[in-house]
């Protein structure tokens, strides 16, 4: 029985904004001075990552109690999360004045201290932010096995993939057990096969960075507290990542592969942003405003929440549907969007 999913993604036709409102909106910001490189402000934030990535390395090679390592693992899958954010936020060159020093933060904390390839992870990522949540051209849509557009024709999928989407809401969360080791094969792919700026570093930091990890883990650990180590490492820090990425735009609206929708219209509707709180601008590394970090990829961190303020009453002013919500409304809103998707597979009798 043929049956497919109608989610409606927005339509084709473009959203138009009055010419010139969003150079406005970014003319405003700029006057305020949240365009503003952060030097010191992030000179200190590597500095606190250094400093909390030593103490887990220190308590890795002087506590001999296996089960206080695994608490260690989780420590260290905080951190190596919050240096993939730095990493993130260096590839949009919001720290510094000049290049070099942006790729130098990213070489040495994505290739080296977490092994995801800086150039794979900046072409990957810089076609996501020309095209958020559009069939086809988003990268970030393209989920291995399971569903997020609705508009595939789950007729054609293989069982196997039938299957997987039409219980993928109870799915996903386990899914994300395995985003870091996605990141790393996906990297190592990459360079594979393309020739990235970096080509040879990266790859002497990439390998440099496996053979570490692992030596220093089987070395100072017995086999299995060793293994148990890197497989708790490993899956809780892809559900952090898995967690701060996927209410960016997961659940909301998909567009179409030819929409023509303007630049403010395509970056604002497509973004979810999580409530502000000290504990989340810290755990989300930003990325909780992901509506201002989408209209202004180079603005730092520590301006978002500044600038929120300013883009809301924009959108609002402009009748612009902004879209903010709780951690946990937006997890219900992510495995509801899964399970809809997934509803008319359910219908089918075996």
């Amino acid at each position: 029985m043929h049956q497919t999913l109608s989610l409606s993604p927005l339509a084709s036709s473009s959203q138009e904004t009055p010419q010139g409102t969003y150079a406005e909106l970014k003319h405003v910001l700029k006057q305020r001075g949240l365009l503003e490189k952060q030097p010191t402000y992030y000179i200190y934030r590597i500095a606190l990552l250094c400093a909390m990535f030593g103490l887990g390395v220190l308590f890795l090679l002087f506590v001999h109690v296996w089960w206080l390592q695994l608490l260690n693992a989780t420590y260290l899958a905080f951190v190596w999360t919050q240096i993939g954010l730095l990493s993130h936020e260096a590839g949009h060159r919001q720290m510094f004045h000049h290049a070099w020093q942006h790729d130098l933060v990213s070489l040495i904390g994505g290739n080296l201290l977490i092994g995801m390839s800086y150039g794979w992870w900046l072409e990957k990522h810089n076609a996501h932010h020309s095209h958020p949540n559009q069939v086809d051209t988003d990268p970030d849509l393209a989920i291995p096995l399971l569903d997020f557009t609705g508009t595939a024709d789950l007729a054609k999928m293989g069982r196997v993939r039938q299957l997987l989407v039409k219980y993928q809401a109870w799915l996903f969360l386990p899914a994300l057990l395995t985003v870091a080791l996605g990141l790393q094969y996906n990297s190592f792919t990459f360079l594979l096969h393309k020739k990235a700026r970096y080509y040879a570093l990266e790859w002497v930091l990439m390998l440099a960075h496996v053979v570490a990890y692992l030596a220093c883990v089987f070395i100072l650990l017995p086999f299995w507290p060793a293994f148990l180590f890197v497989v708790v490492h490993q899956a809780l820090t892809g559900l952090y990542l898995g967690a701060i990425f996927a209410p960016n735009h997961k659940g909301m609206p998909v567009l179409e592969k030819e929409c023509t929708m303007d630049f403010l219209h395509r970056q604002v509707l497509t973004a979810r942003n999580i409530h502000a709180h000290p504990v989340t601008d810290f755990c989300y590394g930003g990325l909780n405003y992901q509506i201002e970090h989408h209209l202004f990829p180079s603005m730092a961190r520590n301006q978002l929440k500044a600038a929120q303020p300013i883009v809301k009453e924009f959108c609002q002013a402009y009748a612009i549907a902004y879209h903010e919500t709780s951690v946990w409304q937006s997890l219900t809103e992510i495995l509801s969007h899964l399970h809809q998707i997934g509803a008319p597979l359910r219908r089918i009798k075996a």
